[in-house]
């Protein structure tokens, strides 16, 4: 828990007893002055909530990145085995593939040709 989320909290308790002893006593300054001690007080306490909310995030994404660090080894040795597997079922189909991978990589890979600048003639 936040320390603006407790002291949110306390203002607004205060808040709301200050409007209320105002509002007994009929003097209309100090419910003024508590209810805006209150609304600073919810201000604050909803800061301290979005701080919290923020570093809980922040916490679950750090355990999913570590979690997924440290399974990533076994995800790639799996993913190997059954390319190796496939590759072994269909040989053939594999050789085409690949293949193909590579045709469509030469033919983004490769620049066109340059063409010489175009030449200005000046008649005069």
């Amino acid at each position: 828990m936040d320390k603006d989320r407790i002291a949110g909290a306390a203002k607004d308790f205060a808040g709301k007893v200050e409007g209320a002893a105002g509002s007994f006593a009929g003097d209309a300054k100090t419910e003024a002055s508590g209810r805006a001690r209150e609304a600073a007080g919810t201000v604050q306490n909803l800061y301290g909530q979005a701080k919290d909310a923020t570093r809980d995030v922040g916490e679950a994404a750090a355990s999913m990145a570590k979690d997924a660090y440290d399974n990533s080894g076994d995800t790639f040795r799996d993913g190997k085995k059954a390319v190796a597997k496939t590759v072994q079922d269909n040989p053939l189909g594999s050789l085409l593939i690949a293949g193909g991978i590579g045709f469509a990589l030469a033919l983004m890979l490769t620049r066109q040709p340059r063409r010489p600048p175009p030449r200005w003639r000046y008649y005069s």
